[in-house]
């Protein structure tokens, strides 16, 4: 039997892409919340005997990871064959190290919690640091698609004599690899965080850049003061206005109109993340990610 694509709510556009790039039904399912504020989940359509996939972008992820815990161990219980989750943004990757006495590696004990529900995961550049591979603290077969091929296409098309630029050490990994694949220089700035919303950036020389296009690229934008700083050193240094691309547009409060008011050109993102700025399709890789997990499982999971 074909497998079976459940949305989560919210999720629905982005299952859309995903049904066009895979060979599946997409299932009916019912949700709602009880005056309580419990949560009543209830699948419409037939799962027994079937691979099913729930598609839940986890971005504020507290408030959807119980109707998502519950429809998976609904589909097991109405006989689903294999459970997979595909969630394009992948949370709680931020704590992992105890940075405190008393804080607990949170990244671990949330991959706990899907391993044990799910059958397999897959997900788009998981915010990977001091874990360097999903299967570090995930039990159960994972796939990790990267949107940087996606991304240098889109700019490729786009840009002409682009500089990619990181804001942070961290964000080298996704500027070389855009930079290699549209075959253009790219620099990655430093950074100096004295809060959750104090940041400083310092950058190299930037005379090579002069008559280039800035591309900012990132992995997730969140308070977007990262981006904003890096923003700014740019304006600083009489380049033209940055266009800022981020992998997971995350944008908490008002950090998308923060960003906007900093002096950008435009502001693009992948579509791992339902928002305005969505242009960049990474539905088709993950579509990928998703067969080949299946194909490699036993039928027993």
């Amino acid at each position: 039997m074909i497998p079976i694509l459940f949305a989560m709510p919210g999720n629905e556009a982005f299952t859309l892409h995903l049904d066009r790039a895979i060979s599946c039904e997409v299932g009916q399912m019912e949700m709602r919340r009880f005056p309580d504020g419990e949560s009543y989940v209830r699948l419409l359509s037939a799962v027994h005997g079937r691979d099913v996939i729930f598609v839940c972008t986890l971005d504020r992820p507290d408030e959807k990871m119980m109707p998502l815990y519950l429809a998976a161990r609904t589909a097991r219980e109405l006989g689903a064959r294999r459970v997979g989750l595909v969630a394009p943004y992948l949370a709680y990757m931020r704590q992992d190290a105890r940075f405190k006495e008393g804080e607990g590696i949170t990244s671990a004990h949330f991959a706990a919690f899907v391993s044990d529900f799910c059958d397999w995961l897959a997900t788009v550049d998981p915010h990977l640091h001091r874990h360097h591979k999903l299967n570090e603290i995930y039990s159960i077969p994972t796939k990790v698609v990267h949107a940087a091929p996606a991304i240098a296409e889109w700019i490729a098309e786009r840009i002409e004599n682009p500089v990619i630029v990181g804001p942070d050490a961290e964000s080298e990994q996704w500027a070389s690899q855009v930079a290699k694949a549209v075959r253009c220089p790219y620099v990655v700035l430093e950074k100096k965080r004295s809060g959750d919303r104090e940041v400083e950036v310092s950058a190299p020389d930037t005379t090579a850049w002069k008559g280039g296009t800035p591309v900012l690229v990132d992995d997730i934008t969140s308070t977007g003061q990262t981006m904003i700083a890096a923003v700014r050193r740019i304006r600083d240094a009489g380049l033209p206005k940055p266009v800022c691309i981020s992998v997971h547009p995350v944008f908490a409060g008002s950090a998308y109109e923060d960003l906007r008011a900093a002096g950008v050109e435009k502001i693009v993102s992948c579509n791992t993340i339902a928002h305005p700025t969505n242009e960049i399709d990474i539905a088709e890789a993950l579509a990928v990610a998703a067969v080949e997990l299946m194909h490699i499982l036993p039928i027993d999971g």
